[in-house]
């Protein structure tokens, strides 16, 4: 039996409950609510630093160079806080100067 449609974070549209990116508007996680993307501890909008492990939640964003919440995406330009290594072509968050998978310089 299917659950019950829920309502997407970010166009309010209702969705399938197991949806990982929205199908309306596009965007990836529109069900979860906000994580750490250093811990995956619970985050919240109003804070400046995770609870669990002291990240900075106010990051400049890589697209538009704004200041912005550290969630999935600028509240400023709505682009994807994402960066890709241009050695290996991984795709992570903005948190270091290196590439998680292959080392190199981003």
């Amino acid at each position: 039996m299917p659950g019950y449609k829920k309502t997407c974070k970010y166009c309010g549209e209702l969705i399938p409950p197991e949806s990982n990116v929205c199908p309306k508007c596009e965007k990836v996680a529109p069900l979860d609510s906000s994580r750490c993307p250093e811990c995956r501890n619970p985050i919240e909008k109003e804070w400046n630093v995770c609870s669990n492990c002291g990240l900075s939640l106010r990051i400049e964003c890589p697209s538009c160079g704004e200041e912005t919440f550290f969630g999935n995406y600028c509240e400023k330009c709505d682009e994807r806080l994402i960066v890709e290594c241009e050695e290996c072509g991984e795709k992570q968050p903005p948190l270091s100067d290196e590439c998680r998978k292959c080392g190199e310089s981003l």
